[in-house]
């Protein structure tokens, strides 16, 4: 048997699916992070999985992000395109974040000192440290994921982005972009 690796991007992937056996689909969460990325405004953090508090954020990059910081640790991968990141230890975490986990965004950027930079291609992690600020830049969309803690700028959008029935590909459909 031969397997073949494709590599997805927001320009071109398959969907994809999940084929459920003497079961309701329903019971499921299935989506396409680059699907929900090229369908999501700039910097939306859209929801794709969750495990008790912990979700997993698909996001379009593209321009100049706002600044964000939480209160523990997140990681962010490049899934497509190329993506700077900015990070800037924060001279008051506690007055920036709420008593709330997960990413909040900020008004402007409170007193900091600037840490450094991170360029991230695709398949590029960086770890966004707690009680730090970070923002992105993008020059063209790229597709990025989060892993955080479910918080104020998760976005769900379950009825949109997963599956809710078999799905049945097709030659015209088959690698199509949808």
């Amino acid at each position: 048997m031969t397997f073949k690796t494709r590599f997805g991007s927001m320009t071109e992937y398959r969907k994809g699916g999940v084929e459920v056996i003497d079961d309701n689909p329903k019971n499921y969460v299935f989506s396409n992070v680059f699907d929900v990325a090229s369908r999501s405004r700039p910097w939306e953090r859209v929801c794709v999985a969750k495990n008790f508090e912990y979700v997993i954020e698909a996001a379009r990059a593209a321009g100049e992000s706002p600044c964000w910081t939480a209160r523990h640790d997140e990681f962010v991968v490049c899934m497509d395109g190329e993506v700077e990141v900015e990070l800037f230890k924060l001279h008051e975490p506690a007055r920036a974040i709420e008593d709330r986990d997960g990413a909040h965004r900020l008004d402007a950027l409170p007193p900091s000192t600037r840490m450094g930079r991170i360029v991230l291609g695709r398949g590029h992690m960086a770890l966004l440290p707690k009680q730090s600020a970070y923002r992105f830049r993008a020059g063209a969309p790229a597709a990025l994921m989060f892993q955080t803690i479910e918080g104020p700028e998760t976005v769900f959008k379950w009825a949109e982005i997963c599956q809710t029935g078999p799905t049945v590909a097709t030659a015209a459909t088959e690698g199509a972009a949808p």
